[in-house]
């Protein structure tokens, strides 16, 4: 936990952000940030509607499991280009998001979002560690996102950390949908994440990518979407490893065990290209 927080009075504009990402090279050290960051969110409506329709998610009074995360974006974009943190922001890999809904997501706020970098620790590709990203309302806790993201280079000392596999349950084809090649710019223009990985296909060349590749969180909530009824309003949680890419246009599936407290899904164009995989658990 921070040993204290930087309370914001609104969430920050993004360009200078964005420039700070541009310019920002080198390590810096390898200790994460102390202070988390906290401001006041709410839902514009019309912005809601356009990340349903964009991630497939139905009308309803409550928002979409996954959508905390653009109501934080830009915090947790000030926290990862502040100058205590250690990384340079591009070139991070998302490897793993972890989400908890812990009360039902209703109402357009007020909301209190806070954002913090924790657990620093070894893996055989470099170094990972953890953002999480909370929403809070007059009642407490609602929501709560725990992002893995990794920082490309030697291993820390103590060697990598084991990834526990649990045993899958059988999987049937839930679904199917296209990823047109104009869904990153789109899910750009949401989330404010211009990636250039997402952008286009000369952008995305310029960091090893043939093509751009989708949003791993656009993949996420279009998913969670599909899965529909075997998810409640609130009480659970969604974990969800990003495998490879999703090139730019492409075409996949969702295989999703049956309806239960408990179950499993995965993301794939075919079976030997798995996008995403994880599951959902009641907490």
């Amino acid at each position: 936990m921070p040993s204290d927080w930087l309370d914001l009075p609104a969430p920050p504009a993004l360009p200078l952000l964005y420039a700070r990402a541009v310019l920002r090279g080198g390590v810096r050290g390898d200790t994460l940030p102390s202070q988390g960051l906290r401001c006041p969110v709410s839902v514009e409506p019309a912005h809601l509607e356009r990340y349903r329709q964009l991630c497939g998610f139905a009308e309803g009074s409550l928002l979409p499991a996954t959508y905390p995360h653009l109501l934080a974006f830009s915090l947790q974009l000030k926290l990862l280009t502040g100058p205590s943190f250690p990384f340079p922001l591009l070139g991070l890999v998302h490897l793993e998001n972890r989400i908890r809904v812990v009360r039902p997501l209703g109402g357009l706020g007020p909301f209190v979002a806070s954002v913090q970098v924790q657990h620093l620790r070894p893996h055989e590709k470099g170094q990972v560690f953890s953002l999480l990203t909370r929403l809070e309302d007059q009642l407490g806790l609602l929501w709560e996102g725990d992002s893995l993201l990794l920082r490309r280079g030697p291993p820390m000392e103590g060697g990598p950390a084991p990834h526990s596999e649990e045993p899958a349950l059988p999987l049937a084809t839930l679904a199917q949908w296209p990823a047109p090649a104009a869904i990153g710019r789109r899910y750009a223009r949401l989330s404010g994440d211009y990636n250039p990985i997402h952008l286009s296909a000369l952008s995305a060349r310029g960091f090893g990518f043939p093509r751009a590749i989708a949003h791993g969180l656009w993949n996420k909530a279009r998913l969670l979407a599909a899965l529909g009824e075997r998810l409640p309003t609130a009480g659970y949680s969604v974990q969800a490893r990003f495998q490879k890419p999703l090139l730019l246009p492409g075409e996949v599936s969702l295989l999703a065990s049956e309806v239960a407290d408990e179950g499993h899904f995965r993301l794939q164009s075919d079976p030997t290209t798995p996008h995403i995989s994880g599951g959902w658990r009641l907490i």
